[in-house]
C-alpha cells in the first residue's frame, strides 16, 4: 500500500491506468444510444410514449451479461485470437459494435420500429459484451495496488462516454440530423480499438487463453471448466454469501433515492431546463470528482476503510433530498443537493468497483466480474422499483429519510466482513 497521498496519486500516471480511462469512454458511449438518446430520437419521430417506454426493455442484456461471459473467458477466436484472449475478443466486439450502431443510425424509427428495436437490442448486447471484456482486461492488466486507480479511471471514462453520447449526440442531431449523430458515435468506438491495439495482452489472461485453446474438450467438460468452475471457485471463498449480500445492499439506499430525485424536483416546481442545467454542470463534474476521491481513498487507505467512509457518505447524502423538499424551489439548494449526491455516489461506486475487482480470481475474471457487477445492479433494477409506492405513502421528507436508513444493512454487512478480516489476519499473525 502506498505510504503517502503523493505516492497514491503517482499511480495515476501509469500508462496502464491511463489506458483504462480511454476504455471507459468506449464502454460508456453505447449505453445512452439505446436509452435516453434513442428515446429523444423516437420522440422527435413522433413515436408514441407507450412505444418509447417499451424500448427500455432493450437494456436487459446489461443485467444478464453473466450468462454469456463464460464464452468470452473460454471460447477461442480463430483469427482475432492471435491478439490474445482479451484483446482478440475486445477488437471483435468493438468492430461489431461500430457496425451495429451505424446500422441503427441509418434507420427511420417511425417507419421501421421492429428493425429499430432489433438493432437497439443488438447494440445493447454488444455493449454489454464489451463491458465484460473491458472489465476483465482492466482487472488483469493492473496490479493489486492499482485497482483503486483503475476503478476511478473506468468510472471517469464511463461518465465522459455518457456525456458524449448524451449531450454530444443531441447537439450533433440538432445540427446535422440523427444519422450523422449515430455515425459519429459509432466512429468514436475507435477510441477503444486504438487503446487495445496500443496496449499489451494481460499476462494474467494466459491461463484463460491456454484453456480456450483446448477446443477438443467435450461440451460437458468445457461447460464444467468455463461455466461451473468460475462460480464454484467463488463459492470456495469463505463468507462468500455475506460478500454477495453486501454487494446487493451497498448502494441500495442510493438507488432507491435516485429513482425519485427528478420527480421531487419537478414536484417542487423546477423546470426541466433548470434541472438539466444544474445536473449537467454540477452533476457531471461532481461525479468525476467523487470517483477520483473514492479511488484515491481505496488506494491510500485500503478497500474496507474506503468502502466504509464512502458508504456512510453516500447514505447520509440522501438527507440532502429531504432538505431540498423543505427548501422548496431554491436553485442554489438544488445545485448543492445534486453536487453532494453525485460526489458521494461517485465515491461509493469507485470504491465498490475496486472491491469487486479484487474479488475476481485470475483465469475466471470475465465470468466472475460479470456476475458480481450484475448483482450490484439488483438494487437499482428490482428493489428500487417500489420507490414510487414508498414516496406516496411516506411523503418526500419521510421517504428520503427512510432511504438514508436503507444504507444501514449494507454497512452492517461491511462491518461484519471487516471484523472477520481482522480476526483472520490476527490468526495468521499468531501463527
Amino acid at each position: 500500500m502506498p505510504r503517502s497521498w503523493l505516492q497514491a496519486l503517482s499511480i495515476y500516471r501509469d500508462r496502464r491506468v491511463l489506458a483504462i480511462l480511454a476504455l471507459g469512454v468506449s464502454s460508456g458511449l453505447p449505453l445512452l444510444l439505446t436509452f435516453s438518446t434513442l428515446s429523444a430520437w423516437l420522440a422527435t419521430e413522433g413515436v408514441s410514449k407507450a412505444s418509447i417506454g417499451l424500448f427500455a426493455a432493450v437494456g436487459l442484456p446489461y443485467s444478464l451479461k453473466f450468462l454469456w461471459s463464460p464464452l468470452i473467458d473460454g471460447l477461442p477466436l480463430p483469427l482475432f485470437g492471435r491478439l490474445g484472449q482479451r484483446r482478440g475478443w475486445a477488437i471483435l466486439v468493438q468492430l461489431l459494435l461500430i457496425a451495429a450502431i451505424l446500422a441503427l443510425g441509418s434507420l427511420t424509427p417511425a417507419q421501421e420500429p421492429v428493425a429499430t428495436a432489433a438493432l437497439a437490442l443488438l447494440v445493447a448486447f454488444l455493449s454489454a459484451s464489451q463491458d465484460i471484456v473491458i472489465d476483465a482486461y482492466r482487472v488483469e492488466i493492473l496490479g493489486p495496488e492499482q485497482q483503486g486507480a483503475g476503478a476511478t479511471m473506468i468510472q471517469m471514462g464511463y461518465r465522459i462516454g455518457l456525456l458524449i453520447a448524451g449531450a454530444g449526440a443531441l447537439y450533433l442531431a440538432d445540427a446535422f440530423g440523427w444519422h450523422v449523430a449515430y455515425a459519429v458515435m459509432a466512429l468514436l468506438i475507435g477510441i477503444g480499438i486504438a487503446t487495445i491495439l496500443l496496449n499489451p495482452e494481460p499476462a494474467a489472461a494466459a491461463p484463460a487463453a491456454r484453456a480456450a485453446r483446448r477446443t477438443a474438450l467435450p461440451l460437458a467438460l468445457w461447460a464444467r471448466a468455463h461455466v461451473l468452475e468460475p462460480f464454484a471457485d467463488f463459492m470456495r471463498r469463505s463468507a462468500w454469501l455475506a460478500i454477495l449480500l453486501f454487494i446487493v445492499l451497498y448502494k441500495l439506499g442510493d438507488a432507491v433515492a435516485g429513482v425519485m430525485a427528478n420527480p421531487l424536483y419537478i414536484g417542487l416546481g423546477f423546470s426541466l431546463s433548470e434541472i438539466a442545467s444544474v445536473s449537467k454542470v454540477f452533476g457531471f463534474f461532481a461525479t468525476l470528482a467523487g470517483a477520483f476521491l473514492g479511488g484515491l481513498m481505496a488506494t491510500r487507505l485500503g478497500l474496507f476503510p474506503a468502502l466504509l467512509i464512502c458508504g456512510v457518505a453516500q447514505s447520509a447524502a440522501n438527507l440532502m433530498y429531504a432538505l431540498q423538499a423543505i427548501a422548496g424551489h431554491n436553485v442554489a439548494m438544488l445545485a448543492l443537493t445534486i453536487a453532494t449526491e453525485n460526489i458521494t455516489g461517485g465515491m461509493g461506486s469507485a470504491a465498490l468497483v475496486a472491491y469487486l475487482s479484487g474479488l475476481c480470481s485470475r483465469g475466471y475474471t470475465a465470468t466472475q466480474y460479470a456476475l458480481l457487477s450484475s448483482l450490484a445492479t439488483v438494487g437499482r433494477t428490482l428493489i428500487s422499483s417500489t420507490s414510487g409506492f414508498l414516496a406516496e405513502e411516506l411523503g418526500w421528507i419521510g421517504f428520503f429519510t427512510a432511504a438514508t436508513f436503507l444504507g444501514v444493512p449494507g454497512l452492517i454487512a461491511l462491518l461484519w466482513l471487516m471484523q472477520r478480516e481482522r480476526r483472520t489476519a490476527a490468526v495468521a499473525t499468531a501463527r
